[in-house]
């Protein structure tokens, strides 16, 4: 039987780091509007940067926004979610978690 669970959301319209979600979740999937500037998005489980990073995804100069949303139970932030773009900034960002 799989787990059922209600998804929530947390959408901004910064570019630069920030808490995300505080405590134990799942990342689900995210959207990100790229503002043509190539780099990284980093998730990292905690509250700053100097915490264990777990997800680092390649942004292109692209501008085209990017859905992804992760499969099965998705990825597990122990402390809470803390995005992080690397060299890449964005016009808009939203998190699906649980």
């Amino acid at each position: 039987m799989s787990m059922q669970t209600d998804v929530k959301t947390y959408h901004t319209q910064a570019s630069g780091a920030q808490q995300v979600v505080s405590g134990r979740c799942r990342l689900r999937g995210y959207q990100v509007a790229p503002s043509g500037t190539a780099g990284q998005l980093n998730f990292y489980d905690g509250t700053s940067t100097s915490d264990p990073l777990i997800l680092s995804l390649d942004i292109t100069t692209n501008t085209a926004i990017i859905s992804t949303m992760i499969p099965a139970e998705g990825i597990v932030f122990t402390e809470g979610i803390y995005y992080s773009p690397a060299s890449a900034n964005t016009t808009t960002f939203t998190v699906f978690y649980s």
